[in-house]
């Protein structure tokens, strides 16, 4: 079983990441790990905050002379940003007068819930823990999970189909998306060059006026095999796994895994691929006319493409703030402001990367076990066989 969890604060020493399940022997690519890291620091519309940090993994346990040992691995990725923060935000007690409060909740954020769940006078605690800064400790594990999928010839891709009300009216290709990730400059991450002016002139409007916008994000998962998941349990459903991961994302909130918007408004006939029986692929003799299905029919992936798409909410916190209540008043004020970006669309597709490997790897570790890779190339290649001989 694949687990994982992270912890810190988005202004505290470091983040934290702990990955438990991956079987020993597996190369670690570090270069790829801090690779990984860069991407999610990029693209148009990011804040002050990523001229600061220059995100590197810091591996604690779990890997000995560049491999896993099987045993849990612990990654810390430092916060640059903590020098400015430590009189503030001690682990002791400190001088509470170097305290900086949210003393208004922003509309959108977790300031209001936080505060009422955890019986905060203000939202400073909330703001620290919910803060999109912890999907960096997410995008160091996602990075093993990536190196552990390669070994099954499985690769995991994002690009951004939409920012504001720019588009892209096509669906991209895996060539075009793997060519994304070879550029060494990373804008808004659209595989449409002039989709992707038309969403920078979105990001501009936005930030003239001191607002921010969302947008849609696809994750590409290249080469799966058919048999990831099951229709057994309702909780063990690969489309379910998949869409609490990319949900549990700062700001997603709405998730399709292949056409599935556009499937609810069309006939059957129109939305479900037919099936035929041809060359050998790369898994099995099946042939699909379209993927509307998103690569996951019943709960388990069929052999296609596995794509999702994330739909993400504008950046709650505004440099024109909007009208919220003091906490300690109860008086009409503005919103409280922290220093943030104004599109986040193609970070959150690195950081859904990382949470589509972790799922899939998850499912492939339940799927193929083995302590060691040995063991569990092993037994993946017996299942090649059988689907090649099915």
């Amino acid at each position: 079983m694949l687990r994982y969890f992270t912890a810190g604060e988005s202004h505290g020493e470091a983040l934290v990441a702990f990955l438990s399940g991956l079987p020993a022997g597996l190369q670690v690519d570090q270069a790829f790990i801090d690779h990984e890291l860069w991407r999610r620091q990029q693209g148009y519309g990011r804040g002050g905050r990523m001229k600061i940090e220059r995100d590197t993994a810091h591996i604690l346990s779990g890997v000995r002379h560049g491999r896993t040992i099987g045993s849990p691995i612990s990654i810390q990725l430092e916060n640059r940003d903590w020098k400015n923060w430590q009189e503030s935000l001690p682990v002791a007690q400190g001088d509470t007068a170097q305290h900086k409060p949210v003393a208004s909740p922003r509309p959108g954020h977790a300031d209001l819930a936080g505060a009422l769940k955890y019986n905060f006078p203000e939202a400073r605690y909330v703001l620290e823990r919910a803060s999109a800064r912890e999907s960096a400790a997410r995008v160091a594990i996602g990075a093993l999970a990536k190196i552990f999928l390669r070994e099954l010839g499985v690769e995991v891709l994002s690009h951004v189909v939409a920012v504001g009300n720019a588009a892209i009216q096509k669906e991209v290709q895996w060539e075009l998306i793997h060519n994304l990730y070879r550029q060494q400059e990373i804008l808004l991450h659209c595989a449409d060059r002039e989709a992707e002016q038309r969403m920078k002139a979105e990001v501009d409007k936005v930030l003239k006026r001191g607002d921010s916008v969302g947008g849609v994000f696809e994750v590409v998962a290249h080469g799966v095999p058919p048999g990831l998941g099951t229709y057994a349990q309702w909780d063990e459903r690969l489309d379910a796994l998949l869409a609490a991961a990319v949900m549990s994302l700062q700001a997603v909130k709405a998730v399709e895994i292949g056409s599935g918007i556009s499937a609810a408004a069309s006939p059957g006939s129109a939305v479900h691929d037919e099936i035929g029986y041809g060359d050998w692929a790369s898994f099995t003799r099946f042939t699909r006319t379209h993927n509307n299905a998103g690569g996951i029919e019943g709960g388990v992936s069929n052999g296609e493409e596995i794509r999702v798409r994330g739909y993400l909410k504008p950046i709650s916190t505004l440099r024109r703030p909007l009208q919220s209540v003091d906490f300690a008043t109860r008086q009409p004020v503005s919103a409280a402001y922290e220093r943030s970006d104004v599109c986040v669309v193609p970070a959150a597709g690195i950081a859904a990367e990382a949470m589509v490997a972790l799922t899939l790897a998850g499912c492939a570790r339940e799927k193929f076990g083995g302590d060691s890779m040995t063991e569990t190339l092993r037994n993946f290649e017996g299942y090649r066989l059988q689907l090649k001989n099915y």
